[in-house]
């Protein structure tokens, strides 16, 4: 059994079983005798069950949002989102099956034809930052190409993935289509790396241990997409809206306590306004209000644990502390929104993932030493650049290494485009139009028409 706590009273708000490698390989079974039943489940009835899927979660949006401020922290106005996010992408991908078209290819001799065919059993595991959406993310399109999901939730994040499994038979989904296990990464990660059945992982953490995962997946040839750590830039050109992007500067790094893969977590701005954009961010950031989730003024809540404090604060030197905002005091895991300076590319906090509400800034000359010191990391997950010359946005935007950036603005993630990373945060792409063929084979067949 495993005790979740709530990182804002750090009292247990709920009683988890840990799944054993036994239970485990059980699972994975009856998903493998569901997969040959889900797998020619007729298109349109597979988008049917989708669409229903998404329309149960929709009409328990609330009561997914609120078990995840218990849960993990987050803001209710967040939270909300995230439930909704869930629906968004099953109502997206519901239209998948009935698209899943192949190719005929000119050939001589007879014609040619491809088929996407479904992997299999899929496990997915996501990590504890973004439970509902990441989740989604994950089990949308595989289900949607036919596949049946295993999903392992964080042992600290595990009760709205819970849910959401509760809420797929409800809507009608086959038992073992998706199945919610939850336990220690050790046991029932492992597992479905090591399982025959299991056909493709889906991993969302550290790049460390999904440098293990890719390792253990190898040995059996088995697909793998890796979604992991970032170190974003947030490029602010002497040119740019000073003001929109101070504004949105905290947003972009302490939005769920910084606990963000793509966090913009590396501030570069140009040096010829580099004291006045700070003056306008320590504004802003002061006005970052950053309290009790539930409240729906609430930006920003604690973080996930103590543990994760303690790790934040390793990185934090008070020499270097630039400005903070505001944080409660009392029980919870709080800590303010802090701004360092950065005296070098080298410095620690300039460097490294701390997935905490830690924002490093630093000037650069020109063009080519902001994407120099944009592409000084060994990450490239997302990033933004704000600038009031379109020329500049394409060629900074083409020379940062990263899978997303956007241009005068901090958005990372949309339903309907693909999502992923460069160098060490990742492999594969999620989200968008392409989503389900990673989930699929592409079987060629030849009909000879000779006589």
């Amino acid at each position: 059994m495993h005790d979740v706590i709530s990182p804002v009273t750090e009292e247990v708000v709920a009683t988890v079983p840990a799944t054993s490698v036994e239970e485990t390989d059980a699972a994975v079974e009856r998903a493998q005798r569901a997969f040959e039943r889900w797998r020619n489940v007729a298109p349109g009835d597979r988008a049917r069950l989708l669409r229903r899927f998404a329309a149960v979660v929709d009409a328990h949006n609330e009561e997914l949002a609120q078990l995840e401020v218990r849960n993990s922290g987050h803001t209710i106005g967040n939270a909300r989102w995230e439930a909704g996010n869930v629906r968004d992408v099953l109502d997206y991908y519901a239209g998948a099956p009935e698209r899943l078209s192949g190719r005929q290819i000119p050939v001589a001799g007879g014609i040619d034809v491809t088929f996407y065919e479904p992997l299999g059993v899929v496990g997915i595991i996501v990590p504890w930052n973004f439970p509902m959406p990441i989740a989604g993310w994950g089990f949308g399109p595989a289900l949607a190409a036919g596949n049946t999901v295993v999903l392992k939730p964080a042992e600290l994040t595990p009760l709205t993935a819970i849910r959401l499994g509760e809420l797929a038979l409800e809507a009608g989904l086959p038992e073992g289509v998706f199945t919610v296990l939850p336990g220690k990464g050790s046991v029932v990660g492992q597992r479905f790396v090591t399982h025959p059945l299991v056909r493709k992982v889906c991993f969302t953490g550290s790049t460390d241990v999904g440098k293990q995962i890719m390792a253990g997946c190898a040995d059996q040839v088995k697909r793998v997409t890796l979604e992991l750590g970032g170190k974003s830039a947030n490029i602010v050109f002497a040119d740019a809206d000073l003001e929109k992007a101070a504004a949105g500067a905290p947003g972009a790094v302490f939005d769920n306590a910084g606990q963000d893969c793509c966090a913009r977590s590396r501030l570069l701005v140009q040096a010829s306004v580099y004291d006045r954009f700070l003056g306008l961010l320590e504004q802003s950031v002061k006005a970052f209000r950053c309290e009790d989730p539930a409240l729906e003024t609430a930006q920003m809540g604690p973080l996930i644990s103590s543990g994760q404090r303690e790790s934040v604060k390793s990185y934090i030197s008070e020499k270097e502390v630039l400005f903070t905002g505001s944080a409660p005091d009392g029980k919870g895991w709080w800590m303010p929104p802090t701004v360092v300076g950065a005296r070098s590319t080298d410095d620690q906090h300039w460097r490294e993932e701390i997935f905490g509400p830690v924002l490093s800034v630093m000037p650069f000359d020109d063009e080519d030493d902001a994407i120099r010191k944009a592409n000084d990391t060994e990450y490239g997950l997302s990033g933004s650049i704000w600038t009031g010359d379109l020329g500049r946005g394409i060629r900074v935007a083409r020379g940062v290494e990263a899978g997303n950036l956007s241009v005068n603005s901090n958005s990372s993630v949309r339903y309907w485009t693909p999502f992923g990373g460069v160098k060490q945060s990742g492999l594969g792409r999620e989200l968008g139009p392409d989503a389900v063929a990673a989930f699929s084979e592409v079987k060629n067949v030849y009909f000879s028409t000779e006589a």
